[in-house]
């Protein structure tokens, strides 16, 4: 029952609120709640009947359109207590039915709700009502309210408020709020932590595990551990569990009350503590699991240890959120919704986990995996569930390695993420089923369609969690299941480019003077600017022989290498001996990189050699129509003039759209070359991806992988001309300018802005700024008439969309490099596809 808060004045009247609840207001008519609201809570805390009524009618005292406002306020009430913020609900909530349904919104948002009630004299209220030309209803409605207070007074205690605070009017003006945290809330705690798995009552263990992280024991006469301290400063979380089964619960008791007693350690409440304090409190409980060796053990114990221990045991909370709420300790895990909530809901899931309501072969219920769903920026560290090896899942981990059924008892070193164990010193309990399955007992080599498949969150370096939503995973799954290469290859996917910020100079939609501003005002001192080939995306990897590609990649079926498109593609039904070629020419970097296999970002040209058949259907199509009518059209026009009739303006409009046809092919045919087969086709690369040992993308600065590419040298080489730009100087400006003018001015596509040097953040890793007759391949024939709609396209999407594939390449990169297993370097290249795909139904 919630404490029920009367007080006589003596001084100021002090309330105790949540920080992060709801408080809701209860008085009639004149009471005063709007003033007190307005003394003690910021504007917007407040959330009051009256305002919403006005929101909803235009007339704050306009009683028709209640419902219509109380609807408003549930849902304001409701959002703010999702985003944990306080609320203050001010309307008279003299009735139970309406604190009834605020009591059951703060519930269901797993908060705290203390009731203010503000209790003055009927006649006082409806004074104040009379004076005010606003309320225009009368005393009945006061006396009312004033009946329905009276009786919910004797009730409200147990309407589910945490407290109930009830102020007299002589009260109100001396009135200081306190706001409560929740006592999970410890988020001024940063630590370093040392957090350990379940005891279950295995204290040798324990005190050698603390050793082992260089905890120093405090023993009493007896020599039995009381305490620890850590020389450096360091502090124990413990996730609960501590009693039951083992061969020294009230030893294992002992030291942590001592640790937690002394402030080096913290401990939450798991289910075995729970149930054992129901023990020791007389309560009917089944005794199983290891709860009658407690009892027993704790019965060789003086009865001033048992009522400590219980009180300690009774007083654990369900988690805590530590770390600027960075970390959240629970006993069976806790999903993000719950975090630094209250109400009995959280603490069942922090002590008992979520189950899918089946139960397994052994009698045991099944645990639903919320793991695997979490998608939450604080770390999760729990117990609970005994794992053979502690292992990372979505930014969770659970301790539990099961050391009294002869496993091991595991500490996680926090922030440095560093497993310590100790393996038990021997089977102390059998376990009712084996442990289960350590997902790192996964082949590394086996994908999953759990991997790819749904909404997921994937964390990266370079842009923190990226969101892969359904619809576009689902789109992505179905290019990458049938015409991807070999997914043992599939180590990277390029990402989109952003254009460069649209040009402000007549007659260009692009313009490299934009480039060097946008680097410039992002603090980038110094570019690159690279020739950008008109071709097709190619990413290369190969290896120097069939062994490296067995024993680096696990292809075995002799093939050295791949070459694929943007997309994962094959380019061609055959490209043996297109990575034959590059394999031998490559030959200087296997020596100069010492390593045995190399990852290259490429253009493969010509254009046609990929995309002749879109080039005929959707680019020659409209060239050879133009070419055909436009003269023709040409000829009438000049015909009717000749005769008198006014077709000038006509004449010059189709003058100019033949000039634009004609430069409209002449824009394509650039990138139109005979190849036979593969006879013809080159290679341009313009960086090294990766090699052994290190994600060369990462690591090196563009300028190393245009010099250490120009040693490639033959036929199958396209070399990638580019030149540094310093922006501090106009002369350089100019001279890339010029270049660039120069390189485009027959259709060249343009050229590529890049930081010399990697700027991880929020700055574009690169920016391409196309020639002005290229962009008619983009845009059409007739682009320049319409510069001022094209200029308002708006880059903000595409540029998000840019540094977060980036993003993701360099994580499908390192993790290759770094050996991790082929399903997490696939989720990576998988989530760059997904981003580029258009969503689908995932239903289809």
């Amino acid at each position: 029952m919630p404490d029920v808060d009367v007080r006589e004045p003596a001084g100021p009247v002090r309330l105790t609120l949540p920080a992060r609840g709801l408080v809701v207001l209860i008085g009639i008519s004149g009471s005063g709640k709007s003033t007190f609201a307005r003394t003690h809570f910021k504007p917007t805390e407040v959330v009051s009947s009256d305002v919403c009524r006005g929101l909803v009618a235009d007339d704050e005292n306009d009683q028709s359109a209640t419902p219509d406002a109380f609807d408003v306020l549930h849902y304001i009430v409701g959002t703010r207590l999702r985003r944990g913020l306080l609320t203050v609900v001010d309307a008279t909530n003299v009735q139970q039915a309406a604190r009834a349904s605020l009591v059951a919104l703060a519930k269901s948002h797993d908060v705290l709700v203390d009731a203010v009630v503000i209790d003055v004299p009927e006649k006082v209220a409806a004074q104040r009502n009379r004076a005010r030309p606003d309320r225009d209803f009368g005393d009945h409605v006061v006396a009312r309210q004033h009946r329905d207070l009276r009786r919910s007074l004797r009730r409200l205690g147990k309407e589910g408020f945490r407290r109930v605070h009830t102020l007299r009017e002589d009260q109100v003006d001396t009135v200081e709020i306190v706001r409560e945290r929740p006592w999970n809330d410890r988020t001024e705690v940063h630590g370093p932590f040392d957090i350990i798995g379940d005891v279950h009552g295995c204290a040798s263990e324990l005190t050698t595990l603390l050793t082992d992280l260089g905890w120093d024991l405090q023993l009493d006469r007896t020599g039995r551990a009381v305490g620890a301290s850590h020389p450096a400063g360091r502090q124990a979380l413990f996730v609960g569990d501590l009693v039951d089964r083992g061969p020294d619960t009230p030893g294992v008791l002992r030291l942590v009350m001592g640790m937690v007693a002394a402030g080096t350690a913290l401990c939450v409440s798991g289910n075995h503590e729970a149930k054992l304090v129901r023990a020791l409190r007389g309560a009917r409980v089944q005794v199983s699991h290891g709860l009658a060796e407690s009892m027993a053990q704790l019965a060789e114990e003086d009865e001033d240890f048992r009522a400590e221990a219980l009180r300690f045991m009774d007083g654990l909370l369900s988690h805590y959120v530590l770390d600027g709420g960075s970390l959240v300790v629970a006993h069976a895990g806790l999903k993000e919704a719950y975090h630094g909530r209250t109400s009995g809901r959280v603490r069942s899931f922090a002590l008992y986990g979520d189950t899918t309501g089946e139960t397994d072969e052994y009698g045991l219920p099944v645990r639903y995996p919320w793991a695997r769903e979490y998608r939450g920026r604080a770390m999760v560290v729990y117990g609970h569930t005994p794992v053979p090896t502690a292992e990372w899942v979505n930014n969770t981990i659970c301790l539990d390695t099961g050391v009294v059924f002869g496993g091991a008892l595991t500490a996680l070193r926090y922030p440095e993420k560093e497993l310590v164990s100790v393996p038990a010193e021997q089977e102390w309990y059998a376990p009712v089923r084996p442990l289960a399955p350590a997902t790192t007992e996964r082949e590394p080599a086996v994908l999953e369609i759990g991997d790819v498949a749904g909404t997921r969150w994937l964390e990266t370096t370079h842009a923190g969690k990226v969101k892969i939503p359904e619809e576009n995973a689902a789109a992505a799954l179905e290019v990458m299941s049938r015409f991807a290469v070999d997914p043992r290859w599939l180590i990277y996917l390029p990402p989109t480019m952003s254009p460069v910020a649209t040009a402000t100079r007549d007659g260009f939609l692009e313009h490299p003077e934009q480039a060097f501003e946008e680097y410039a005002d992002w603090g980038v001192e110094r570019v690159v600017c690279e020739e950008k080939h008109m071709g097709s995306r190619a990413v290369a990897v190969i290896t120097r022989d069939s062994h490296t590609a067995a024993r680096r990649f696990g292809v075995t079926d002799g093939s050295t290498g791949v070459i694929h498109t943007r997309t994962g593609r094959p380019f061609f039904a055959d490209t043996t001996d297109l990575v034959d070629r590059l394999r031998a020419t490559a030959a200087p970097l296997f020596d100069t990189l010492e390593t045995d296999w190399l990852a290259l970002d490429c253009e493969l040209l010509p254009w046609s050699a990929k995309a002749l058949d879109l080039i005929r259907s959707q680019y020659a199509s409209v060239g050879a129509a133009a070419a055909n009518a436009l003269p023709a059209a040409l000829t009438v026009l000049e015909q009717a003039a000749g005769r008198g009739l006014d077709v000038g303006d006509l004449v010059a409009r189709t003058r100019t759209r033949l000039d634009n046809a004609t430069a409209f092919r002449a824009a394509y045919g650039h990138y139109v070359r005979s190849t036979d087969g593969l006879d013809g086709v080159t290679l341009a690369p313009f960086q090294v991806l990766a090699a052994e040992g290190r994600p060369l993308a990462v690591t090196e600065t563009h300028e190393w992988h245009l010099e250490t590419l120009s040693r490639l040298e033959g036929d199958l080489i396209t070399p990638t001309r580019h030149r540094y730009v310093d922006l501090s100087s106009a002369t350089d400006r100019e001279a890339a300018t010029a270049w660039w003018t120069e390189m485009t001015a027959d259709g060249g596509e343009g050229m590529v802005v890049k930081p010399a040097h990697l700027t991880p953040g929020r700055i574009q890793p690169g920016i391409k700024v196309r020639g002005r007759e290229y962009l008619r391949i983009i845009y059409g024939p007739d682009y320049l008439d319409s510069l001022d709609v094209l200029r308002n396209r708006h880059l903000g999407k595409k540029r998000q969309l840019a540094l977060r594939e980036h993003a993701l390449g360099l994580e499908a990169l390192t993790a290759f490099v770094e050996q991790q297993p082929l399903w997490k370097v696939h989720q990576a290249a998988f989530a760059v596809l997904a981003l580029e795909s258009e969503p689908v139904d995932p239903r289809l």
